[in-house]
């Protein structure tokens, strides 16, 4: 994906401003309403951290508010969003629609949210029932039997199963069991020894579980016990469960059995029920991420007391829902995930969050509102177009690479000419006819739109492949690529760039911004580490001669060392191989970006706008793309947890591979961003 985690949630505004300039460079001044040249900081020196020469003085001036645990260019367009969904929902309040329509359960969904007294009133009993099977446990199986129902709910917990595609054949529906079930980010939590990280885990243990079990009705000494017994039966969990760059390894990630295998593997497990409870029941095998995680869960399951599972169970449906919940809950869940582990110090307001909540659940309801008003079909049509002037410059590097011979370089190609493009938003609509919502309990609300969501999934399995649907809304800023499906898939709120309409963004920016940064970039990914392992079908399939296999990996891995080397904060250094992905994303969509602008007028022509070069503001407008600067807690989760540099390194840490960059800012030996010619890296 194009953004990190902490910009994955987003929006839709001056959709207007959306496409490519049709203006030539000599037909319009772009110089009045300059947001790159506004924003540079030129107190630096662009050699030593271009990041902030390009973003310094915005960073200045913009400290990050106290409900975030970043600010940046992603939250400029979440927060213009959310005021013109507020506005949607207030008037679909007003409107007091039939029962079953978009209007009603955009109203009854927002009107539930927003009522903060009856949310206190109710505290736990809206999740009463769900308590009540927890508490009724007497045995190990009676404790897997609920977990299975708790998963249907949306309350994540140790079974962690799904229907996705079949790696190895993509055309099918499968029964998928991956790693999961912890209450802290990962497994690293548990076991890093760095101040910062003990510091969350002890806080965890000591404090957020049993305030958790308190709120929940235990007295001191009882949540104490069941929040030592909950954080060992964790920490047994994360012991067993992969890191963060081994998860990225398809191959080793994937093992594939008839549910009689996953029997034997787990023989404490009696899966069919399980199956028929989740709705699975059709399934006659499964792909199974890492066999000794659920092994582990296997060994737990009389290892640890049923009692132990029990608080685990409760701990897990509260924290699912604690959001959505009393004030008391909520506040608690916010204090350890939003403030200990992010640094936020301060809530959104209510009518925020209950948006955000919207958004994931009704997404796609929200979605036709927006495209319908602020995403033309001529819109549509200029990023598609620039879409196809990205798959022109990757066809340009792949006929001209050294390194790879012609036989690889054919199924390459083939390859990126079957890569389906989704643009703006989904020919179809998801249909939400069934989703049931009512005006007065908002967590009986999630509760439905998670159970929706859960049986919608369920419903895939043994169906054919739908290779129509979208996995984000299109007011969303952020992008992916699908292996699986070999697409990109590019909603239209990514191309936004606030308050600067079309008229006002040369190429140059719209190139840096939308198609190396985005477009490339998403591109690049069908050939990266991962995504060169599946085929022009999106099948997991090796294509490569293993000649070309290891001249690729030894570039590859130039760029892990390079990654690895770079320290973000205090002791931490990015994790090069669990970024790899990325990285190669990012560094693919910046040179194919590049050599897409370069056939422009604007670049052509040559002529500076503010002082600036079209290949200078080219650079520019890619780093406009991550302006934004982060909490250091935030920072160092990110670290432990996310497949994605740190913003800052999305830029200075590809561009010192990028020739062109040194030619622009006149770099030198002696800068701090200089590498020699030899250093940088080069896959595609």
């Amino acid at each position: 994906m194009k953004k990190s985690i902490y910009l994955a949630l987003s929006a839709l505004f001056f959709l207007g401003a959306l496409g490519l300039s049709s203006c030539s460079p000599t037909e319009k001044d772009y110089s009045k309403n300059d947001i790159v040249a506004r924003d540079v900081d030129t107190t630096i020196n662009p050699g030593d951290d271009f990041f902030m020469y390009a973003n310094g003085g915005w960073i200045k001036k913009n400290p990050i508010p106290a409900a975030y645990s970043s600010w940046g260019i992603g939250n400029l367009v979440t927060e213009e969003i959310r005021d013109k969904l507020k506005t949607i929902n207030e008037e679909a309040v007003k409107e007091k629609a039939a029962k079953g329509t978009n209007s009603q359960k955009i109203g009854d969904f927002y009107s539930s949210g927003m009522d903060s007294v009856a949310i206190d009133k109710k505290g736990l009993t809206a999740l009463q029932p769900q308590i009540d099977s927890i508490q009724n446990i007497k045995t190990k199986d009676d404790v897997i039997r609920v977990a299975a129902y708790l998963t249907t709910i949306g309350a994540d917990n140790a079974l962690g199963p799904y229907i996705a595609q079949d790696d190895k054949n993509s055309s099918k529906m499968m029964l998928q069991l991956f790693q999961t079930g912890l209450g802290l980010p990962n497994r690293d939590y548990y076991f890093n020894t760095d101040s910062r990280t003990v510091g969350i885990r002890n806080d965890y243990q000591s404090k957020h579980l049993p305030t958790l079990f308190t709120l929940a009705g235990a007295d001191e000494n009882l949540a104490k016990k069941e929040a030592d017994g909950v954080y060992q039966l964790e920490a047994f969990l994360a012991k067993n469960s992969r890191k963060l760059e081994d998860l990225r390894d398809p191959y080793a990630n994937y093992h594939k059995m008839p549910i009689g295998a996953l029997d034997q593997l787990t023989p404490d497990i009696k899966w069919q029920p399980l199956l028929k409870i989740m709705h699975f029941e059709k399934a006659d095998s499964v792909i199974v991420g890492q066999p000794e995680y659920y092994q582990a869960v296997n060994t737990a399951l009389s290892k640890f007391p049923v009692d132990t599972w029990k608080a685990y169970l409760k701990a897990n449906l509260i924290s699912s829902y604690a959001s959505f919940l009393s004030k008391p809950i909520d506040d608690e869940n916010f204090r350890f995930y939003g403030t200990v582990l992010s640094g936020r110090t301060a809530q959104l307001p209510r009518w925020k969050r209950i948006i955000d909540a919207e958004n994931r659940y009704m997404g796609e309801i929200l979605g036709q509102l927006f495209v319908k008003e602020y995403f033309p079909e001529k819109t549509k049509k200029r990023y598609s177009d620039l879409v196809e002037a990205i798959r022109t410059s990757l066809k340009d590097h792949i006929n001209h690479l050294e390194w790879m011979t012609a036989e690889t370089k054919a199924k390459a190609l083939e390859k990126l000419n079957a890569l389906n493009k989704k643009v703006g938003y989904p020919d179809q609509w998801r249909d939400y006819s069934t989703l049931e919502i009512t005006p007065d309990n908002f967590a009986a609300n999630v509760m439905s739109a998670r159970v929706w969501a859960f049986n919608r999934n369920a419903d895939k399995l043994g169906k054919p492949v739908d290779r129509n649907e979208w996995n984000m809304n299109p007011q969303t800023y952020n992008a992916y690529y699908n292996p699986s499906n070999n697409e990109i898939v590019l909603p239209a709120a990514i191309f936004t760039i606030p308050g600067v309409p079309d008229e006002d963004a040369d190429d140059a920016i719209v190139y840096g911004y939308a198609a190396a940064s985005t477009i490339g970039h998403e591109i690049t990914h069908g050939f990266d580490d991962q995504g060169r392992q599946y085929d022009a079908k999106g099948n997991l399939k090796g294509w490569w001669t293993p000649k070309d296999s290891i001249a690729f990996t030894e570039r590859a891995q130039k760029l892990v060392d390079q990654f690895n080397s770079y320290v973000v904060l205090d002791s931490l250094h990015v994790n090069g191989k669990a970024t790899l992905g990325e990285n190669i994303a990012d560094l693919g969509g910046i040179v194919l970006g590049l050599d897409a602008f370069k056939k422009t007028e604007q670049y052509k022509e040559g002529k500076k706008i503010n002082g600036f070069t079209p290949l200078q503001r080219y650079f520019l407008g890619y780093a406009m793309g991550w302006l934004g600067h982060e909490r250091d807690q935030a920072l160092a989760n990110q670290i432990l947890t996310d497949v994605h540099s740190p913003a800052f390194l999305r830029v200075n840490g590809p561009f010192t591979d990028v020739d062109d960059f040194y030619k622009a800012f006149d770099v030198k030996p002696g800068d701090k961003m200089y590498l020699a010619p030899d250093k940088r890296v080069k896959i595609w």
